[in-house]
C-alpha cells in the first residue's frame, strides 16, 4: 500500500506535546520528504529518457559496435543516473552528464565482455539499405566508401572516436564534449581535430585510388 506523502504531513501536522509524538512527527516528515524528492527524481528521469535515450542509445552503439548490447547499456546508463540524480545541479548540463555516465558503462562493457569494435557487423542494415534510385554500381561503391569510414572510426583511440561521436553525431558543443568526457575545452577541441584530420587523411586515399 503506498501513502501519499501529502497525507504523512497532515498526520505529522497534528499537535503533541509529548517527547515521542514529535520524534514519531519527525520520522514522519522524513519519510514524506524521501517520499517526495523520490517521486520528483523519477519525474525527472522520465524526462530524460523520452528526450535523450534513443541518442544514448545510438552513441553507445556506435562505441560498443553491437545494437543490443547497446540497448542494454542503455538501461544500465539510466540507471546509474537514477542512482545519482542529486549529484546533478545544473539544468544545462543534463546532457554531457548523460553521455559521461554512457561513456562510463561503454568502457566497463567493452571490458568485461569482449565487444567486437566494428560498429556494423556482417549482414548489418548497411547491406540492405535502399537504393534511392542508384545504380549497382553507385550502391556498391557507397557501401564500400561507409565501411572504409567505420574501419578508420573504429581504429581511433576509444576517447578521441567518443569526442568525434558526440560532436558531429550528437552536436555537443566542445564545452559539453569537455563536461562529458572529464576533459579541458582545449582537450576537446585538440582531439576533434585529430580525429577529423584522420578521417579526412583516410577519404582522401580511398577517393584517390577509387577508380
Amino acid at each position: 500500500m503506498t501513502i501519499a506523502p501529502d497525507a504523512l504531513l497532515s498526520a505529522a501536522d497534528v499537535p503533541d506535546d509529548t517527547v515521542e509524538s514529535s520524534i514519531v512527527s519527525g520520522r514522519v516528515r522524513a519519510v514524506a520528504r524521501t517520499a517526495a524528492v523520490a517521486g520528483d527524481a523519477r519525474s525527472v528521469l522520465a524526462a530524460l529518457y523520452a528526450a535523450h535515450a534513443a541518442g544514448i542509445q545510438r552513441f553507445l552503439r556506435d562505441l560498443l559496435g553491437d545494437a543490443t548490447l547497446a540497448a542494454d547499456a542503455t538501461q544500465e546508463t539510466f540507471a546509474r543516473a537514477f542512482r545519482r540524480l542529486d549529484s546533478l545541479r545544473d539544468d544545462q548540463k543534463r546532457l554531457p552528464w548523460l553521455f559521461g555516465i554512457a561513456r562510463n558503462v561503454s568502457l566497463e562493457y567493452r571490458k568485461a565482455r569482449r565487444v567486437a569494435r566494428g560498429r556494423f557487423a556482417e549482414g548489418d542494415s548497411l547491406d540492405e539499405a535502399p537504393c534511392g534510385g542508384r545504380s549497382p554500381e553507385a550502391q556498391v561503391l557507397g557501401r564500400e566508401a561507409a565501411r572504409v569510414v567505420t574501419r578508420a572510426l573504429d581504429d581511433l583511440p576509444e576517447e578521441r572516436r567518443a569526442a568525434l561521436l558526440l560532436r558531429f553525431d550528437h552536436a555537443l558543443s566542445y564545452d559539453e564534449i569537455a563536461t562529458a568526457l572529464g576533459w579541458s575545452v582545449a582537450k576537446a577541441k585538440v582531439e576533434v581535430f585529430r580525429a577529423r584530420e584522420v578521417l579526412r587523411d583516410v577519404v582522401g586515399k580511398y577517393e584517390g585510388g577509387a577508380p
